[in-house]
């Protein structure tokens, strides 16, 4: 087999094995994206911008805690969000109870803002008086479970320098 062969075989099954393992995660960790780079600083000193944080998917809401960190999507924003939970309230959504939970960042003064669900904007008063968004249960996706420093700061980088999304 000629050199060049080589490579190229060494190149396909260097392919086929991240392919594999991407999909083991996503099995493994019952999500469709198991591995995302953190774009923001809103979570530092937890992480950085260019971390790349491991997500375990969210199957039942009673598996976020107070203090867990979550990743959810939100309607209008390009990236999914990822940031602590501080407080848990149960609210009625169309008549029927629907777990939600107040967010923010580590490194943010005050919660996120009012969650723009089907049913208005969701929002709760904290124990402070406060009124906080409250992000639904249903919009929730994963928590995190271990951070990886800095890998993804140059795919990020290629991202922002070509203007690519996602």
């Amino acid at each position: 087999m000629e050199e060049w062969q080589k490579d190229v075989a060494w190149l396909l099954i260097a392919l086929v094995a991240v392919f594999a393992f991407e999909e083991g995660l996503k099995f493994a960790l019952h999500t469709d994206s198991p591995l995302v780079i953190v774009v923001s600083g809103s979570m530092e000193p937890v992480f950085y911008r260019g971390d790349v944080v491991l997500l375990k998917g969210v199957t039942n809401p009673d598996q976020i805690k107070v203090g867990d960190v979550v990743v959810y999507k939100r309607p209008g924003y390009e990236y999914p969000i990822i940031h602590r939970v501080r407080y848990i309230y149960t609210v009625k959504l169309n008549g029927e109870p629907e777990k939600c939970f107040v967010t923010w960042g580590d490194n943010n003064p005050v919660p996120d803002p009012p969650y723009p669900g089907p049913y208005g904007l969701l929002e709760v008063r904290l124990p402070n008086g406060v009124l906080a968004g409250c992000v639904p249960a249903y919009a929730v996706e994963a928590k995190s479970e271990l951070v990886f420093p800095k890998i993804g700061l140059i795919p990020l980088w290629i991202r922002e320098a070509f203007g690519l999304r996602g």
